[in-house]
């Protein structure tokens, strides 16, 4: 039998904060624990920590669970939400850092704001929304999966050093009017060396928003960012990537769009650096062995 608790702040019966579900948890728990998130607004920072696996949160959907902070200026200390622990599953919740979102109506100077941190292997997020402005989903160690979420942003907004694919995800770029003349960077991946396994794997996603932006820049020396069967809006700049401060050294990251469709997709003026991945290396980035070798993925109780 797996467990379940809830929460539920207008029940006297329920936990009345998430992070309270959580703190319930056993440390060092091997027992899958489901914790049903009732509808709501929760203006709290939640943290699982590393010893409090097997967890998973179930919101009532995106949009209607949502879990909101404002935290800023340092990506170790602001998520709305970070996840620690290995094992995690999230579903139906929305993760916003309000410092600079919505960048419409928000005056505050741009700064770091991170939404959601994940440093834990083993996670998996479904029908998740994570809404930000920079640094919106710091997507930090370990192998994810991310399938029909949607996740918006301006700058580095899906950043970090995992091992992941966004399957059939929603990627919005959002730069209005909040930076004068600037232009986006939707991924900054953070893969270190060559015998690093990280790397981002868009998947039949969807990238639209407003403005400009780049598919993808080098926030480490061997950054890894693959779009595949993807739809790309016009917002994507025609050379598509940025080496950043990696120019020189295009040849150790690996960028590459295979098999896309929309305007953003035309791919004759990409940079020249770009990567040919040959029909093997696409099949070995984009099945779900690339994050999933051990069979992890087939463990995950998806009722309870």
């Amino acid at each position: 039998m797996h467990r379940t608790i809830s929460v539920d702040p207008s029940s006297g019966t329920s936990f009345s904060t998430i992070q309270s579900a959580i703190d319930s948890v056993p440390s060092n728990n091997h027992n899958w624990i489901s914790i049903y998130i009732k509808a709501g607004v929760y203006n709290e920072q939640v943290k699982i920590p590393p010893d409090k696996g097997f967890i998973r949160l179930n919101g009532e959907g995106m949009g209607k669970t949502s879990v909101v902070w404002g935290a800023h200026d340092t990506m170790l200390t602001s998520s709305t939400f970070e996840s620690m622990a290995d094992n995690i599953v999230v579903s139906g919740i929305t993760f916003v850092n309000s410092y600079n979102y919505p960048p419409s109506t928000n005056k505050n100077p741009v700064k770091p704001a991170v939404a959601a941190k994940i440093s834990g292997d083993k996670s998996a997020f479904y029908e998740c929304g994570f809404l930000g402005y920079q640094d919106t989903l710091l997507d930090d160690a370990g192998r994810h999966y991310f399938n029909y979420c949607y996740i918006e942003g301006a700058t580095d907004f899906i950043f970090g050093g995992g091992q992941s694919i966004y399957e059939k995800c929603s990627i919005k770029v959002n730069v209005g009017e909040k930076v004068s003349g600037s232009i986006g960077f939707i991924a900054a991946q953070a893969r270190a060396s060559s015998n690093d396994d990280g790397g981002f794997v868009f998947k039949q996603c969807n990238v639209t928003g407003n403005g400009k932006a780049f598919l993808a820049r080098a926030w480490k020396p061997y950054s890894r960012v693959i779009y595949y069967n993807s739809f790309l809006s016009e917002i994507v700049v025609p050379q598509g990537w940025d080496a950043w401060n990696y120019v020189g050294h295009e040849n150790q990251i690996t960028f590459a769009d295979d098999q896309c469709q929309g305007p953003g997709s035309d791919k004759s003026n990409r940079v020249k650096w770009e990567k040919n991945l040959s029909p093997e290396e696409l099949q070995l980035f984009t099945s779900n062995s690339y994050i999933d070798n051990d069979g992890w993925m087939h463990k995950i109780p998806l009722n309870i």
